[in-house]
């Protein structure tokens, strides 16, 4: 063991594995128990999360910024951190669709929560270990208490899964074991996480029948940790050297040991450093007298991530020059993270005091903040964005010879300029901590903040429409069933209750209706909002906009497409092959200025159209006119490589008045041209306009809520 030390089981403490207890936020009791995963991680069942927020046991969406609580024992007594979900990978079957209530076993359940705790008070997370046959096991009940354990063994394993049986004396596995630890002490590691327990047979009633000793007694499966490990390491979850040596051939290690050298000169002051940087590291110190070697201390700046990031932290203040040498070998290797941990906790602490309107608009901050630098994935979580965001380069727009402003940084500052004054003020204090240590001028960072304040000014510029958002899924001959979102410019909020009450296309229409009736009225369009309807790629042709409400005794029809600009998205396709989704952001850009493709050839190979577009990336819009069969696979592979706006008829006659209408109408103005053509071609004037449009329309500046989608999870 080197001078750096992992920290100590507390003095005393026999209660091994340290168990987190995941709290439900309704009554505060027990949903489960989870593992300390990293100093400020904690890894459970996905099952007990959803338990713990009150949602359905087996939901697949990811929670989002829902808050709940964990409580972790510490060095001195058990505390409780607010927690959020960081990474996601819900229970799943085996051929990726959502586990069913009856189902025995499942793929996934897993996720990572995020705690608020300090760095020093918890102990390190415990060694983990593979899981084989034989094991002897103890788990323990959420609650956490020591009389709760478990005693089992593993009586085999079963790819993904592993059967444990309990002894016939003892406590059980039961309700409020999911997600905790199997604890191997002849291992003295973490060998897998509790998933759930076979129960006695039931009679029809749901009453535990007589004992039969044909029963199965105490049985329960449970991830084993080698599985665990294949679902999170591509999320980047484990350290990349987890249970691995250092490398010693990292190419910073040269010259790591030269700065660290001409930093700390004496024995004394390298001494001095290693303790303050084993402190704000949250690690153990080795010998209060004999400093580490310099070698030492350069092999823990590339082992802990957040090292080299303290370690400027400190010598800043004394000896700019050298924190600058420390900054430049750090860069040569791809282990060191942007944040100190003081910093990173810090943002987290902000963030968590943010309104939560803003912190939903944080991907639609993201995409504007880094447009020069690089484009993320949609639909990540915050912290998996803020992961993300520590990696990525500055942005390059500072002189030469000086520190690019690194991307994290200037999505804070957008993130700031959407805060009230006082958040503005936090966050911006914040960064210009950061941008110091790191060596960033001023002029460079004022520079970004400005670039934030153009935005807003932009955003408050531009009246952003209020929109609804409805997600349809068939659920039988003619009916479907909704989700329904509304958004006044803040991001969507849901205001539908997800159930399995399903609607006619009548129906449907009354309810968007009535949701329609409970937005305020904008200035813009005469209150319109736009109807925004997500739809799979089987049914991008449904026609949604010639539904009407059609109530008994009404004075008015109430169509949707008449009443309302009704579009048509599908996220399904526009996230299909995620490498378009920049096409798709810079397309989108130029939407005033973009080209328009028409196509009207029959005959041409639909394929031919994706080669013509890959050509063509100034163009933001395509108006398709050709039969049916040629046009809906048209349609598809438009919106597959990123086309923000797609225009066709729904009809069969060709060629289509339609699109020969459309083409004098600018793209932006598209949503309110089609609403008036559905009103003439529903009117008197129903001969000159013959055609049934169909408008796609993909907006890369709003947010679209995640959504349940046909095809397998990705996860899967």
């Amino acid at each position: 063991m080197g001078w750096f030390r992992p920290v100590e089981a507390v003095p005393g403490d026999e209660a091994r594995p340290r168990v987190a207890s995941v709290r439900r936020t309704a009554d505060g009791k027990p949903a489960g128990a989870g593992v300390l995963l990293d100093v400020d991680a904690v890894l459970t069942c996905a099952h007990v999360v959803n338990d713990a927020l009150g949602r359905a046991v087996f939901e697949t969406r990811p929670p989002g910024l829902g808050e709940l609580f964990v409580e972790v024992k510490g060095a001195r007594k058990t505390e409780r951190y607010p927690a959020r979900v960081a990474h996601w990978i819900p229970p799943r079957r085996s051929d990726g669709t959502p586990v069913r209530n009856g189902d025995g076993e499942w793929l996934g359940d897993l996720a990572v929560l995020r705690i608020d705790a300090p760095l020093v008070g918890l102990p390190a997370p415990d060694r983990r270990a593979a899981m084989v046959p034989g094991q002897k096991v103890r788990a323990w009940h959420g609650s956490g208490r020591g009389a709760t354990f478990a005693d089992l063994r593993v009586a085999a394993l079963d790819g993904p899964v592993a059967y444990l049986d309990g002894k016939g004396t003892g406590m059980a596995v039961g309700p409020g074991y999911s997600g905790g630890p199997l604890w191997c002490e002849e291992d003295e590691a973490v060998v897998g996480l509790v998933a759930a327990h076979f129960m006695p047979p039931c009679d029809p009633g749901g009453a535990a029948l007589p004992h039969s000793p044909q029963h199965m007694i105490r049985r329960s499966w449970a991830i084993p940790w080698q599985r665990i490990e294949a679902e999170l390491r591509p999320l980047g979850v484990l350290a990349e050297k987890d249970g691995e040596p250092d490398d010693p051939d990292d190419p910073a290690f040269g010259m790591l040991v030269t700065a660290i050298g001409n930093a700390l000169p004496s024995p004394y002051s390298l001494g001095d450093a290693a303790r303050q940087l084993a402190l704000a590291c949250g690690v153990g110190q080795g010998s209060p007298v004999s400093p580490p070697s310099i070698e030492e201390f350069a092999a823990f700046l590339l082992h802990d991530r957040r090292a080299v990031a303290a370690f400027t932290e400190l010598l800043r203040p004394r000896d700019p020059r050298a924190a600058d040498r420390v900054l430049v070998a750090g860069r040569l290797s791809e282990i060191p993270l942007l944040l100190s941990p003081r910093e990173h906790r810090r943002l987290h602490q902000l963030l968590r005091t943010v309104d939560r309107s803003v912190l939903e608009r944080f991907p639609e901050v993201v995409r504007e903040a880094t447009k020069r630098v690089a484009a993320l994935a949609d639909g990540a979580s915050l912290d998996v964005l803020l992961d993300t965001l520590e990696k990525l380069p500055g942005d390059g727009h500072s002189d030469d010879g000086e520190v690019r402003v690194p991307a994290l940084l200037r999505v804070v500052e957008y993130v700031a300029a959407l805060c009230p004054a006082p958040r503005q003020a936090e966050l911006r204090l914040w960064s210009d901590s950061v941008a110091g240590r790191l060596g960033i001028p001023g002029a460079a960072l004022r520079e970004r903040r400005s670039d934030a304040q153009d935005w807003l000014r932009m955003l408050r510029g531009t009246a952003r429409r209020k929109r609804v958002l409805v997600q349809l899924g068939r659920a039988g001959q003619g009916r479907h069933r909704l989700r329904i979102w509304c958004d006044e410019g803040t991001g969507p909020r849901q205001v539908s209750v997800d159930s399995d009450v399903s609607y006619t296309g009548s129906q449907a229409a009354r309810e968007l209706l009535r949701v329609l009736e409970s937005l305020t009225p904008s200035d813009r369009d005469g209150g319109r909002p736009l109807v925004e309807v997500l739809v799979d790629r089987a049914d991008l042709n449904l026609p949604v906009d010639e539904w009407a409400a059609q109530v008994p005794g009404e004075v008015v029809p109430g169509v949707l497409g008449v009443e309302f600009p009704l579009v048509v998205h599908c996220p399904e396709l526009l996230r299909r092959h995620e490498r378009f989704l920049p096409d798709w952001r810079e397309r989108w850009k130029h939407l005033d200025s973009g080209e328009t493709l028409v196509v009207t050839d029959p005959s041409q190979d639909p394929h031919q159209i994706y080669y013509e577009l890959m050509g063509r990336l100034d163009t933001v819009r395509v108006s398709i006119d050709v039969p049916p069969r040629p046009r809906d696979a048209i349609v598809q592979i438009c919106l597959a490589v990123g086309i923000p706006v797609v225009v066709w008829d729904r009809g069969r006659d060709t060629p289509s008045h339609v699109t020969k209408h459309m083409a004098d109408v600018a793209t932006r103005e598209l949503p309110d041209g089609v609403r008036v053509y559905r009103a003439n071609a529903r009117g008197t004037r129903a001969p000159e306009f013959p055609g049934r449009p169909v408008l796609a329309w993909a907006d890369a500046d709003r947010t679209v809520p995640r959504l349940h989608l046909s095809e397998p999870q990705e996860s899967a």
